[in-house]
């Protein structure tokens, strides 16, 4: 779809950053619709959560932070809206008494979006909406992983459920959804429940990389190692707000001190340019634990760095 200027995001050099109603990075609020080639979606939903409620409302705190978020990417120059269709297409559904009518009704619109030739960047949410996600997005072809968070999410149950925010990652694996030869997991730390919290994606081949063999290996050669692991076939991205340390993103149910910061994370989102990014979500932002804001100020910005690279990425199959 070639880009359509009706599609246009607000200019905040034109029109105050204050005024109107918040969308993603002051994009058009538009319905799914097949002119759309990368579309901005709420998931409002944090029904699988053990601990702190509250990423519900991170939908709403990054659209009301990414309104700081201007048009032009500083280092890489990409111009996202000039190389395609970009919108706010709102939230996907939820049942906020039903957490699993709520992963039927997430799965089925981002089904949807899939059937529109939408690629998706979703704000959660807690960290089991990529389950539903990639069940949607999944054609049948499974895809690569960069998931960047302080936790495995690889335990095979929890308080008795098989699907909540601690486990995407092994029904992921075992629905086939992904390739564990093509996964990467950074970033992760803090305590755990027991010796094998982590060790299953250890034995169906992902590559993890700790926080303290990050610290080690410094970040060009982590980079290195995510982009050949990852390769050039379909990738998701999955950021866990907690993936960065809670100095510089408090909000959120879960915080684990000693993790990467926001530069780092920048960083490695902008060497996937050129990757196939067919989604990408970031979850767990809880505003209600950081009255300060930065939390949402952090999210918006990553998510525009994804919006840069997947820009490109349809740019590049386009021609």
């Amino acid at each position: 779809m070639a880009h359509n200027d009706k599609f246009k995001p607000v200019d905040a050099a034109t029109v105050p950053r204050f005024a109107d109603v918040a969308t993603f990075m002051r994009t058009r609020r538009h319905d799914v619709s097949d002119e759309i080639d990368i579309g901005l979606v709420g998931v409002p939903f944090d029904l699988g959560l053990n601990f702190r409620s509250g990423p519900r409302d991170g939908p709403e705190g990054v659209r009301r932070a990414s309104r700081l978020i201007r048009q032009i990417h500083p280092t890489s120059g990409i111009k996202p809206y000039e190389l395609c269709n970009v919108a706010d297409i709102g939230d996907a559904p939820v049942n906020p008494l039903d957490k699993d009518d709520s992963i039927q009704k997430i799965q089925a619109f981002f089904e949807s979006l899939r059937h529109a030739g939408i690629r998706p960047i979703a704000v959660g949410g807690d960290h089991t909406i990529p389950i539903p996600i990639i069940r949607g997005l999944n054609a049948g072809e499974p895809f690569g992983i960069l998931q960047i968070d302080s936790h495995a999410d690889t335990l095979d149950e929890m308080c008795g459920t098989k699907i909540n925010h601690a486990t995407f990652m092994r029904r992921a694996y075992e629905e086939k959804l992904i390739d564990p030869a093509r996964v990467v997991q950074i970033g992760l730390r803090g305590s755990r429940f027991s010796d094998h919290d982590i060790q299953f994606g250890y034995d169906v081949g992902y590559t993890i990389i700790t926080m303290d063999e990050y610290e080690d290996m410094g970040r060009g050669a982590a980079i290195t190692k995510i982009l050949d692991t990852l390769g050039n076939g379909p990738v998701y991205v999955s950021l866990d707000i907690d993936g960065i340390d809670p100095a510089f993103a408090p909000g959120t149910p879960v915080p684990e001190i000693g993790g990467l910061i926001p530069r780092d994370v920048q960083v490695m989102i902008r060497a996937l340019a050129g990757r196939d990014i067919i989604g990408a979500d970031i979850s767990e932002v809880a505003p209600c634990y950081d009255p300060t804001g930065i939390t949402c100020v952090t999210a918006a910005n990553m998510m525009f760095e994804l919006l840069c690279v997947m820009a490109r990425a349809v740019d590049d199959n386009r021609s």
